[in-house]
């Protein structure tokens, strides 16, 4: 009893560690850009997040300079806390806020866009590929990592179900494909051939990451990695350390160590559409019998020697024998 009694304890004592008093944190709510025209009369949730969940704490309206002051009754030590706020049919997330108990935190702008279809294009700002070794049917898991920028002053929204925000392509025959965790939906992205596309909005500003994993299917000792648009950073990471990458203006990185797997890192800065990107694996060599003759040989060599040393061992003996017979 005095065992379970600790361990009751000890769980309302990390419990209750979690806990603290009122925080509150303020900001201000801004229209097309960090500097631009504060908002007013606009309601600002936050929010408490935690790994059982979350949901909103405390809501308000921005005053006349769009001023806006949140309370988080209890503050978790353990929980992460945002606002966020409504804006031409879009939610807007800010950073996550440093909420503590007692203290009064101040907020970076929240920062709201109008929506556009059109404007300049979403840019590719790094895209990093890794390639994992050759599975017992050959083929290869591929997990990617993009940062997406958009350069406008809107907040980039597709058309419409059929044209997306933005288009990337994969390599040909790409099956199993996955969207990982990162900044956009599993729902706003999709493959349509040897192409991802992505509808959800894109604001200005920071890059956005999007991830996702396929499989290539076994299909000869090279992987064509196409290069469909302007890459500011192409990374890759090879699992087989033996293979050639070949890309323009690419530079090797060493190997690294990622959760007790090797890789062989490379990068290639400013990638215009079209380059030729390939890696080249080794070829398996094919189980050839002629190379078994030299063990066939030494083999031989081996019996054929032991053999001959037994016979000369016992034929002494059969001569001691002999001379015992004839002295009977």
């Amino acid at each position: 009893m005095s065992v379970l009694l600790a361990v009751l304890l000890g769980t309302a004592g990390a419990e209750l560690a979690a806990q603290g008093g009122a925080g509150t944190v303020s900001g201000v709510l801004r229209h097309g850009g960090p500097d631009g025209a504060p908002l007013a009369g606009r309601w600002v949730v936050l929010h408490q997040v935690t790994q059982g969940g979350g949901g909103p704490v405390d809501s308000t309206r921005t005053d006349a300079g769009g001023r806006w002051r949140l309370r988080a009754a209890h503050v978790d030590t353990l929980a992460i806390y945002i606002a966020s706020t409504l804006h031409d049919g879009l939610a807007y997330f800010s950073a996550p806020l440093h909420v503590q108990a007692g203290k009064a935190a101040a907020a970076d702008a929240l920062v709201v866009y109008d929506t556009s279809s059109g404007g300049p294009g979403i840019e590719l700002q790094r895209r990093l590929v890794t390639i994992a070794r050759a599975g017992t049917d050959g083929s290869r898991e591929v997990l990617e990592l993009l940062e997406l920028v958009h350069g406008g002053q809107t907040t980039r929204v597709a058309p419409d179900t059929i044209q997306p925000v933005w288009t990337g392509a994969i390599p040909a025959g790409a099956v199993q494909f996955e969207v990982q965790t990162g900044d956009f939906s599993p729902d706003a992205v999709t493959q349509r051939g040897d192409s991802v596309l992505l509808f959800a909005p894109i604001q200005p500003g920071h890059s956005r990451q999007l991830s996702y994993r396929y499989v290539l299917p076994a299909s000869g000792g090279t992987v064509v990695l196409p290069i469909d648009q302007p890459t500011t950073e192409l990374d890759l990471l090879i699992e087989d350390t033996s293979a050639t990458v070949r890309a323009p203006g690419l530079t090797g990185g060493g190997v690294e160590q990622l959760e007790s797997r090797r890789f062989a890192g490379y990068r290639a800065d400013s990638v215009p559409a079209g380059a030729p990107v390939s890696i080249v694996f080794p070829a398996k060599q094919p189980f050839r019998t002629d190379r078994l003759l030299p063990i066939f040989v030494v083999v031989i060599v081996v019996v054929l020697g032991a053999g001959l040393w037994i016979a000369l061992k016992r034929k002494p003996e059969t001569s001691d024998v002999g001379h015992q017979k004839k002295k009977h």
